[in-house]
């Protein structure tokens, strides 16, 4: 069946388009494409191999192994026991494989089964539809000593809805900072933060409860599953003048606020078409946009040898995604 799928899905896209969406490997499609015409390949014997173990060998050994003298050993110290008796039955993987094959072959610890953690899926198509929270540490004075700061931010715009800098990291204190942040911006559709004691606490979830606000969290150990927090954060800290430590919480508050400034209304991100987070998150962009675009084409119709196509600005964001479903299962929910 996927053969007929495949054949006309290559016809309308490519044949690497048609592998990605139907999950099929180029490299078996080639193989099967190369692979030269001819006779079809005589099976071998299918009988069992001259040493195979014999029925009565085979009920032997197991025997053996589920002597009451051997219940509380493993196949490797039952082996060595037998071998130091003068006695040898099978290798070690024959004795597995036969145990296996009577379904005398356990997990012998006791394991906790933890459920799989769901992969966070979220979409924001225009700002406000998801925000994301995390805290970075920013080093103080002395060895040991850091400072903690709280930033949210709009993942459609990347705009900074708003940011706190502590001495030490409190659920309460996001819980009030957050409530600030919904009265002031709006309510979000959702909250997506990692799994740190504070975004996890019973403050931040009722208080997301309250305001009707779908909370969503990381996986554990995960670091990809909150990208633009982590990718705010990297611009901070590679700074041409980020220092190595802060003599001060009021000398980081300065730092902070002048860097925040800056990436609210100077920063140029290149997933926003280079436009600010503020101008995107404000819907001052499609205006600039226009203007851009009438910049080009005056440039275009002043020199169009210059250009080997008439030009135009990096186009504005329309979608922002937290982990976006894979081809297949977009194929799957059409």
């Amino acid at each position: 069946m996927i053969g007929g799928v495949f054949a006309e899905l290559e016809a309308v896209t490519s044949t690497s388009a048609a592998c990605t969406l139907l999950g099929k490997s180029r490299a078996t499609l080639y193989r099967e494409r190369t692979r030269p015409a001819g006779p079809a390949r005589k099976p071998g014997p299918t009988g069992p191999p001259p040493n195979a173990l014999t029925p009565a060998e085979r009920a032997e050994i197991v025997a053996v192994l589920t002597e009451p003298r051997f219940a509380d050993k493993a196949v490797a110290q039952i082996w060595a026991e037998l071998l130091d008796e003068g006695v040898y039955l099978a290798s070690q993987s024959t004795m597995y494989r036969l145990l296996r094959a009577e379904q005398l072959v356990r997990e012998r610890r006791r394991l906790a089964a933890h459920p799989a953690k769901v992969k966070p899926e979220l979409v924001a198509t225009v700002p406000n539809d998801v925000w994301s929270w995390d805290i970075t540490r920013l080093a103080g004075p002395a060895r040991g000593t850091w400072y903690q700061l709280y930033v949210m931010l709009d993942i459609f715009s990347r705009y900074v809805v708003g940011w706190r800098l502590e001495e030490h990291e409190d659920a309460e204190i996001a819980e009030r900072w957050m409530a600030d942040l919904v009265a002031l911006y709006g309510r979000p559709g959702s909250i997506h933060a990692d799994r740190g004691p504070s975004m996890t606490s019973k403050n931040v979830a009722q208080l997301l409860v309250d305001l009707g606000v779908q909370r969503s969290h990381s996986r554990p150990r995960v670091s990809n599953d909150n990208p633009y927090s982590e990718a705010a954060f990297k611009t901070l800290k590679y700074r041409f003048d980020f220092p190595d430590t802060f003599d001060s919480l009021d000398h980081a508050g300065r730092f902070c606020e002048d860097f925040f400034d800056y990436y609210r209304h100077e920063h140029r991100h290149s997933g926003l078409g280079l436009h600010t987070p503020a101008s995107v998150y404000f819907g001052t962009a499609e205006q600039i946009q226009a203007q851009r675009a009438k910049v080009l084409a005056a440039a275009y119709a002043a020199n169009p040898t210059r250009f080997g196509s008439p030009p135009s600005p990096p186009p504005l964001p329309t979608v922002a995604w937290i982990n976006p479903p894979t081809p297949q299962a977009l194929i799957a929910s059409k």
